[in-house]
């Protein structure tokens, strides 16, 4: 789903994500029994596989300072350079200024770098975004010239969207949610771009019913990479039809999770290779190789 809050993109844009086949009702099928994080903290471990709860988001044992809203309700950053680290932010997060890092925080709602026509660049890393409970319909992280590790988004309708240069999304993990009428997606773009790279993350979209992909990237990017992610749900699970020289490889797809089909893709345009069906457990390690995943659409 293309959507926002309060600075929207632009809704002619936000009309292309709704040219999807809808998904019919279902019923979600179980979500891995992994503990939620609580509203201070979510357990860092270390994951010796794909990406979870217990090695994503805000580390074990930080204490968060709260940062209230001085900005229409959301918290802005106006200070280029600024640290935020061990915060938490209980609404928006808002950067309006440029090379600002957040690291181990949580932010209850989502966090965005584009305002008022500019793009600032920062980076996010061993953080939690999004609220305990309910769903909220927005994107989790948007929108260009960012970089997230070992992020967990959580209870957003869209965990990332892009729209432009420079993204590198690595280690995270992102539990879908949505709400009738949504188009949830784990990551999409909206309008052109270069440089992105969607590497060793899981996309769980098992209780977004009303769904698009967990990975829909069907806008002309150049240097797209999709690498080495477990991926479960959607219509078709990756959706990717960017510009000449997409790869995507190495990535796990979970058995029958989809709606339609594993792959709605331009084959003709991308590098496709390595790509499996598997079956996986309730700590989303790998059971069993179904078999190669080939490249459709």
């Amino acid at each position: 789903m293309r959507s926002s809050l309060l600075w929207a993109v632009p809704l002619a844009l936000l009309a292309a994500a709704a040219c999807t086949p809808a998904s019919p009702e279902r019923t979600p099928l179980p979500v891995p029994s992994t503990p939620a994080a609580s509203t201070s903290v979510s357990p860092t471990t270390g994951c010796s596989g794909y990406p979870t709860p217990a090695c994503t988001g805000v580390p074990k044992g930080i204490r968060l300072k709260t940062l209230r809203p001085n900005f229409y309700g959301a918290y802005r950053v106006t200070q280029d350079g600024t640290v935020l680290d061990g915060v938490h932010v209980p609404g928006t997060l808002l950067i309006t200024a440029k090379n600002v890092t957040v690291k181990n925080s949580l932010i209850d709602g989502d966090a965005k770098n584009d305002y008022d026509g500019r793009i600032y660049p920062f980076t996010i890393s061993d953080s939690t975004v999004g609220p305990e409970h309910g769903c909220n319909q927005s994107v989790g992280i948007w929108s260009a010239q960012f970089t997230a590790t070992r992020v967990h988004v959580r209870n957003h309708s869209d965990g990332f969207s892009v729209s432009g240069d420079n993204v590198t999304i690595r280690d995270s993990y992102v539990l879908l949610c949505s709400r009738p009428g949504d188009h949830s997606d784990g990551i999409q773009t909206v309008g052109a771009g270069h440089n992105l790279v969607f590497d060793h993350n899981t996309v769980d979209q098992r209780q977004a019913p009303h769904h698009t992909a967990p990975v829909f990237l069907v806008d002309p990017n150049t240097g797209v990479r999709v690498t080495r992610n477990l991926l479960i749900g959607g219509t078709y699970t990756i959706r990717v039809r960017a510009a000449h020289g997409t790869v995507v490889a190495d990535n796990a797809v979970v058995d029958k999770s989809w709606d339609y089909g594993p792959s709605d893709s331009d084959c003709a345009k991308t590098t496709w290779t390595g790509n499996r069906l598997v079956t996986i457990d309730d700590d989303y390690n790998v059971t069993s190789t179904v078999g190669p995943l080939e490249c459709a659409g």
